[in-house]
């Protein structure tokens, strides 16, 4: 017979990959996990895992199955929920470290207006925060679109704002033209593994600009304050809510007209009425701040 109960042991054996890891985070015995989910393979009459060893790995069957009961899950507890309950217990939310300043204010008043929320923020790479989303180990995200605008499946995505990709430099650098910029001065790029790493390449290649590299840096804090100390240049999104304009140690260079934009939005698990209205109360309040 089928429970929620296997569904549920499930869905942490998919996401540990192992039956050990399964039964500590669920409280069980080992033998425990392995009889349910014995029990699940003869309930839908397929075969959902492949034991090799310790490690266990899904089957086809066991891939198609996840996303199913990972919608049966967040319904059950959609009716088993309240309204007034959207707004209290425990949710995690996670931001891009470019994100995280401005979101963490909202976050405070999120917090102001519910005490009964309990908020832990964490900051992480677009990739590592949506797969962490996916896994349901994060509840909400903020993270930079990804290239072609493409959406992970069982994923929600709400934009929040855009960024025009710009040039930083030191305020001693009075040239004008973007190339001969470059051309003149070292490049501090923004790490290309990550998403917005790529769109710093994308807007180079727009533009058709060639760069001298110098350093390649995880940081656009750091970067911006080696161009503080005239190490380099560096094409970066002009942050949201950033003071870049006002610093009077840089100077904000535009690269194309119109620019190659970043995009920053929330993702959350589809069918999860909790996630959707914190994330809608998130964006309103970020748009206010």
């Amino acid at each position: 017979m089928l429970t929620l109960r296997m569904l549920k042991t499930f869905r942490l054996v998919a996401q540990t990959g192992s039956f050990a890891a399964a039964a500590e985070r669920a409280a069980l015995t080992q033998a425990a996990v392995s009889l349910q989910m014995r029990g699940l393979e003869d309930a839908v009459g397929q075969r959902l895992f492949d034991r090799r060893g310790r490690q266990i790995t899904l089957t086809r069957q066991g891939r198609e199955l996840f996303p199913r009961v990972e919608q049966i899950l967040a319904l059950t507890a959609e009716l088993t929920r309240t309204p007034v309950d959207a707004m209290q217990g425990p949710v995690s939310i996670g931001a891009v470290v470019s994100v995280i300043g401005a979101l963490s204010l909202v976050v405070a008043e999120l917090k102001t207006a519910h005490p009964g929320l309990d908020v832990r923020l964490t900051s992480a790479r677009s990739d590592e925060l949506t797969e962490l989303v996916e896994q349901g180990e994060v509840d909400i995200a903020a993270v930079v679109a990804r290239a072609g605008d493409a959406r992970a499946d069982g994923l929600v995505w709400t934009p929040l704002y855009t960024e025009p990709m710009v040039m930083v430099v030191n305020r001693d650098v009075s040239e004008s033209d973007p190339q001969r910029i470059l051309d003149a001065h070292a490049f501090l790029r923004f790490d290309r593994r990550v998403r917005t790493g790529m769109v710093v390449e994308q807007a180079l290649r727009a533009a058709k600009l060639g760069v001298t590299e110098y350093l390649e840096l995880n940081s656009i804090e750091t970067i911006v304050a080696l161009v503080r100390k005239n190490v380099g240049v560096s094409v970066l999104p002009l942050l949201h809510r950033g003071d870049w304009q006002a610093d009077p140690l840089l100077r904000i260079v535009p690269i194309a007209d119109p620019p190659l934009l970043r995009t920053v939005g929330m993702i959350h698990r589809e069918h999860d009425a909790r996630t959707r209205d914190i994330t809608a109360a998130i964006v309103g309040m970020l748009h206010d701040v």
